[in-house]
């Protein structure tokens, strides 16, 4: 197929942030030629400062940026710090709870996004992508066999089509190409919230070794995020039920210091602190913090990752790791369909496969972790309890893994869900508590929860595959019948077990 004034590639990535940028790097550096197309000029501000361990020791070392995001001095985040659940003081999550992660890895960054994302741009650029800002992409070339390319508008405004053996949409959640994989996107009734948010000078810091910590804490009307950015500036932000909307309407500097008055602990570290009111943190934001999946992540030729694909409620710092994750997976498979090692169809498959079921784990460990709070009074808490959710949320939730989990995690009544869901909750409470009166700082008991076993697993293997490399130990298929990454991680293969012996 050939179109007049168009450009080839092998991939075109819309949106460049750190899933495009991530996805350009790892199929740029096997000499793919591969385009980003990014609407805004970086660096830009964005939400979603801190991150996990996966991201930062496992996708970011594949890239090969880790060590340049280790002199941007970004502050060590070695888990987070929750006033959540029964014990009214704060506990505190970390990240050497799981084995995979003990050691030298066992921190992530707390990060400003407007210097993350321009870095892993840079570099994505750095290591053969072809970037290019101020391009909107307008819409995909499609027939009726796959998605050829895009049309876009170039940064003076001229129309432009780029072909490619693959797009991908990597936008976020404002994307608007993702409607052309075809299905729909179907949202969470369960995790629909409003966050207000802003940014503050001279909070109070946790104390060492936490004070890189994010600190969550939970109040009658929702719950704060606190997450220090640098050793003065913090990122507050208060979510709220969507039926609370009037809780952050009209003046936001009166709603959000309504909401601060209701949540003493945060009172206690925004004391001393002055709110920034200039530059590109000097106003309080309103975000849409709607979970969502969407029905299908891929067609031939098409591929969505990042928010693009799915978002789920942020308390636990996994927007960034789910973006870079996904796109690290669909880097594999674009890898291996380019290089004819894998066909397109079980390569897209294994991608979207791992995905979902990614987005599930965490979903799940949300849902437990939202139920194990407990207030009687309060509107926020009681729509959180599982046992009341209504069937339709847990049934969305049973499409959403369904055929891709194993086990007993595959269930298709909503009320033996609900149970479940309930159960993991009193787990996971149960360790917490155990946890908040451990006297040797101990995580091993959180480990004793499933949810939080299920949440580490993927993150540490990709790590352990970004680390040991061909040292690391052979993997075994997550599905039946499925692949593996290659030893260098950059792309899927047969298992050992299936591969035909050597003549």
């Amino acid at each position: 197929m050939t179109l007049p004034d168009s450009e080839e590639f092998d991939v075109v990535v819309v949106g460049g942030g750190p899933a495009g940028s991530t996805l350009a790097a790892l199929v740029a550096m096997q000499g793919r030629r591969v385009l980003v197309l990014e609407k805004e000029f970086f660096p830009r501000h964005q939400i979603g400062e801190s991150l996990l361990p996966s991201t930062v020791h496992g996708v970011c070392r594949l890239t090969g940026v880790a060590d340049e995001l280790a002199k941007a001095g970004f502050p060590r985040k070695r888990g987070g710090t929750f006033r959540w659940g029964a014990n009214p003081d704060p506990w505190t999550f970390s990240f050497s709870v799981s084995p995979r992660m003990s050691g030298p890895t066992s921190f992530a960054y707390q990060v400003e996004r407007s210097k993350f994302d321009d870095i892993l741009l840079k570099h994505a650029r750095k290591v053969g992508a072809e970037v290019r800002e101020g391009c909107a992409v307008l819409d995909v070339i499609a027939d009726d066999e796959r998605v050829r390319g895009v049309t876009y508008t170039d940064a003076d405004g001229n129309e432009r089509r780029a072909l490619a053996t693959f797009v991908v949409d990597a936008s976020g959640n404002k994307s608007r190409v993702y409607q052309r994989v075809g299905g729909k996107r179907e949202y969470s009734e369960f995790f629909r919230s409003l966050a207000l948010f802003g940014y503050f000078e001279g909070g109070k810091r946790l104390p060492e070794p936490n004070s890189g910590n994010i600190l969550s804490v939970a109040f009658p009307s929702g719950w704060f995020w606190y997450i220090p950015l640098s050793d003065t500036l913090t990122s507050v932000g208060a979510v709220v039920r969507r039926e609370m909307a009037e809780k952050i309407q009209g003046d936001q500097e009166k709603a959000f210091m309504a909401l601060v008055d209701e949540c003493p602990l945060i009172g206690e570290y925004l004391a001393d602190a002055k709110r920034v009111t200039t530059g590109q943190y000097g106003q309080l934001r309103v975000r849409k913090d709607y979970s969502y999946h969407h029905t299908t992540f891929s067609r031939p030729g098409f591929v969505l990752i990042g928010d693009a694909a799915c978002f789920v409620d942020p308390v636990f710092s996994s927007g960034v790791h789910l973006a870079t994750y996904s796109a690290l997976l669909a880097a594999r498979s674009i890898n291996s369909v380019l290089s004819g090692r894998v066909d397109e169809e079980p390569a897209l498959k294994e991608f979207e496969a791992r995905y979902r079921r990614e987005y599930g784990v965490f979903y799940e460990f949300l849902l437990s972790f939202y139920d194990m709070h407990h207030d009687e009074d309060s509107y926020f808490w009681q729509a959180k309890k599982v046992t009341q959710t209504a069937r339709p949320e847990l049934q969305s939730f049973v499409e959403l893994i369904g055929g891709v989990s194993s086990g007993e995690r595959v269930l298709t009544e909503a009320e033996i869900l609900a149970k479940r869901f309930s159960s993991d909750s009193e787990e996971f409470a149960a360790a917490v508590d155990e946890l908040a009166g451990s006297q040797d700082g101990s995580m091993v008991p959180l480990f004793k929860s499933s949810v939080v076993r299920e949440v580490m697993q993927e993150g540490g293997q990709v790590q352990m595959r970004a680390l040991l490399g061909e040292d690391a130990e052979a993997e075994a298929p997550l599905f039946s019948g499925g692949l593996v990454p290659s030893p260098d991680g950059m792309f899927w293969q047969l298992p050992v077990s299936a591969q035909s012996p050597p003549e």
